[in-house]
């Protein structure tokens, strides 16, 4: 609705369809996506449980029992024990620590990363463009795990290494998403009128592009945070990511792949099984975000 003393152009930039609505509508209809809200609170629970494990881990970090050694699940060890007697619960919540923050750390660089980039190509253009797109390209057409097991391995194992080496190769789909994006709404009205105004490129693509993208970033960057719990799974699995005495859900996994057609085969069934239930929700919960931020899917 128009206002009194509003000149045409204002009233393209009042009117320019910004995704989503009010924060009390979002919530209402991210609430009604009844699979996103329980997979949140799950994903919430993970992380309190993980990273409050110091606390509520029924066993410290590494306590060893060498007599006791790897035994199936109990009323005293709920998860088991693994082969140098460790409470596998405990280690579990442990190695979620590094798991889960990896995730995240990767899954708000990379979108950073892309999007930043993503949106200069989209609406800048011409050679600009084009030369983000090919070095997106580039990097797309590079066997990741094999470089970052090159990469982990030159400048060593650790969590920090991990994170900047899959966002070096995780910003790529996002920066294509929001580059075809920024492509469709660089010619809408309002874009022009901002122009008109004398906005500058920052100030167009900051407050009247990026606004209209929050779905799609926020379904990105959900998609990015399970990709790099798999990706350092992958790479803790094959014994180029994290190391002893740091331990991952990956880790745990690489440790326990000789239990397989032996009875302690659990050992290698349940940080699977945190991995699933992790990534299951996080991608549940962008679905969520999704039908929030863009109830009507004019950006996907």
């Amino acid at each position: 609705m128009s206002g009194a003393g509003l000149t045409g152009t204002e009233e393209l930039l009042a009117e320019q369809p910004v995704s989503g609505g009010s924060t009390r509508q979002l919530i209402r209809r991210f609430i009604h996506h009844r699979l996103a809200l329980v997979s949140l609170i799950i994903l919430l629970l993970l992380i309190v449980v993980c990273f409050g494990a110091p606390w509520i881990a029924p066993y410290p970090q590494g306590q060893q029992d060498l007599l006791l050694g790897p035994t199936a699940p109990s009323a005293e060890h709920w998860l088991g024990t693994d082969e140098l007697g460790r409470d596998y619960l405990s280690e579990i919540l442990f190695a979620g620590q590094v798991s889960l923050a990896i995730g995240l750390f990767v899954a708000l660089l990379a979108t950073l990363v892309g999007t930043a980039l993503g949106a200069i190509a989209g609406y800048a253009g011409g050679w600009i463009g084009e030369l983000v797109m090919r070095i997106t390209d580039l990097f797309l057409i590079v066997p990741a795990i094999a470089l970052l097991a090159v990469i982990v391995q030159g400048l060593g194992p650790s969590p920090t290494t991990i994170v900047f080496a899959l966002t070096a190769l995780g910003w790529t789909y996002i920066a294509r998403v929001v580059r075809a994006q920024v492509l469709s709404l660089r010619e809408k009205d309002f874009v022009e009128a901002a122009r008109g105004i004398g906005a500058s490129n920052a100030r167009i693509i900051l407050s009247h592009l990026l606004p209209n993208l929050a779905g799609v970033i926020a379904v990105a960057m959900s998609l990015a945070v399970a990709s790099a719990i798999i990706a350092e799974s992958t790479l803790s699995f094959l014994g180029f990511g994290v190391q002893s005495p740091q331990t991952s859900w990956g880790s745990m996994l690489s440790q326990a792949a000789g239990y397989v057609g032996t009875p302690q085969v659990y050992l290698l069934y349940f940080p699977g099984l945190f991995i699933l239930v992790t990534v299951l929700c996080v991608n549940f919960i962008g679905d969520g975000l999704r039908d929030a931020l863009d109830p009507q899917g004019k950006n996907l």
